[in-house]
C-alpha cells in the first residue's frame, strides 16, 4: 500500500480516531432517539387534545422544524443562545438540544399519523362489547399504533444518524470531522481524500443499512 492514499487511513492511530469519532456521532444520535422517542409520544398525544392552543403551539413547532434547516437552528443554539443568553453550551449538548428539538415534533406527527390510521369504527365496537377505554387502548389502539409506528421510526433514527454529520460545523469531533483532519495532515497525498471519505461513507453505511432492513422486514411482516 506504499504510495497509495489507502495507506493514510493505517498510519499512527488513523484508524482508531475514525472509530472515536464514530462513537461521538451515535452518542448523539442515540441520546437524540431516546428523548425524541419519550418526548415525540407526548407531543403526539398534545396534537390530537382537544386544547386549541395545544394544538396550534404543536402545529407552529412541527411547522418550524419542516422549514428550518437543522444547521441554522445549530448555529442558533451554539452561538445565539452564548451572545444573548450568555449560556456556554458545548457542541454535544447543543446538537443533542436541536435533534431532540426535532426528532420529538417527527416523532410525534408519525405517533399521530398511526394512531389515527386506526378505523374508528374499532373503538365503537370495542366499547359496545364493554371494554373500558384503558382496555381499548391497551389491547386494541396500542398494539396497532405501535406497529404503524416502528418501522417509520426506525427510518427516522436513521435520518438522525446521518444529519449528525452537520455537528462538525459547531466544533463537534465527529467521525466527518476526524476524516477532515485527517485529510489536512495528508493533503500532500492525492487520493488520501477519496479513501477517508469512502471510509467514512462505509461506517455510516454499515450503521444505517442493518437499521433500514430491520424497518423493511418489520413492515414486511406486519402487513
Amino acid at each position: 500500500m506504499q504510495g497509495l492514499g489507502i495507506s493514510v487511513l493505517f498510519k499512527g492511530i488513523n484508524f482508531q480516531r475514525l472509530l472515536l469519532g464514530l462513537w461521538v456521532t451515535l452518542r448523539i444520535a442515540l441520546i437524540t432517539i431516546g428523548i425524541s422517542l419519550v418526548l415525540g409520544l407526548i407531543f403526539g398525544l398534545l396534537m390530537m387534545s382537544r386544547s386549541k392552543i395545544a394544538r396550534a403551539v404543536c402545529r407552529v413547532w412541527l411547522e418550524i422544524v419542516r422549514f428550518m434547516p437543522q444547521l441554522v437552528l445549530l448555529y442558533i443554539v451554539y452561538f445565539g443562545f452564548a451572545r444573548l443568553f450568555g449560556v456556554n453550551l458545548d457542541g454535544e449538548t447543543s446538537a443533542v438540544i436541536v435533534f431532540s428539538f426535532w426528532g420529538t415534533a417527527e416523532m410525534g406527527d408519525l405517533f399521530r399519523g398511526a394512531l389515527t390510521s386506526i378505523p374508528k369504527h374499532q373503538r365503537e365496537s370495542a366499547a359496545a362489547l364493554g371494554l373500558t377505554k384503558a382496555q381499548i387502548n391497551r389491547y386494541i389502539l396500542l398494539p396497532q399504533t405501535a406497529r404503524r409506528l416502528l418501522p417509520q421510526a426506525i427510518n427516522l433514527s436513521t435520518r438522525i444518524i446521518k444529519t449528525t454529520a452537520l455537528v462538525k460545523m459547531i466544533n463537534v469531533t465527529e467521525v466527518l470531522k476526524v476524516g477532515q483532519q485527517i485529510i489536512g495532515q495528508f493533503y500532500r497525498e492525492p487520493s488520501a481524500a477519496f479513501w477517508v471519505y469512502a471510509t467514512v461513507f462505509l461506517l455510516y453505511f454499515l450503521i444505517c443499512w442493518p437499521i433500514s432492513l430491520l424497518a423493511g422486514r418489520l413492515e414486511r411482516y406486519w402487513n
